[in-house]
């Protein structure tokens, strides 16, 4: 679950013996469903049993994977896949094609969920692209209106 995205199907199932080991049968009698399944699925702090949702708890695993890769580029397997997949750039502009590998598939999923949650410092402000970092707000209205080129200060 870690190294792979598994198929939606999958995860369901895990989800379904779940349920059906919670709530399933008795000697022939359905058990009673004293919680609602989203109720079961919070923390225990606040009165759930912290059943995983096994689509985000996937993608997690998955994130942490890319995590790996860009907190310890040294390591084999990110200079592996760095010189296969992203030889002149950076795990987080990387652009995924559709020929590959299952487990760089996986990957990208994670990393889906790890840039929505990534912050960088600006520091000097020399590694800042104003064009293609996500450093300002969503809305269209908010993109930079000055013209696009090189300037020297």
């Amino acid at each position: 679950m870690g190294v792979f995205k598994l198929p939606y199907s999958v995860r369901d199932d895990l989800t379904v013996m779940v349920r059906n080991f919670y709530w399933g049968a008795a000697q022939g009698k359905r058990k009673v469903h004293r919680k609602s399944w989203q109720k079961l699925q919070q923390p225990k702090s606040k009165g759930g049993a912290k059943f995983h949702d096994y689509r985000l708890f996937n993608q997690a695993l998955l994130a942490r994977q890319a995590w790996r890769l860009l907190t310890r580029p040294e390591s084999l397997c990110a200079r592996l896949l760095k010189s296969k997949y992203y030889p002149n750039g950076n795990l987080e502009d990387t652009v995924f094609s559709g020929n590959a590998s299952s487990t760089w598939t996986a990957i990208s999923h994670g990393l889906d969920l790890l840039k929505k949650g990534l912050i960088w410092r600006v520091g000097n402000g020399w590694s800042i692209r104003i064009w293609r970092d996500t450093w300002i707000p969503k809305p269209f209205s908010y993109r930079p209106i000055s013209a696009q080129g090189t300037y020297r200060y």
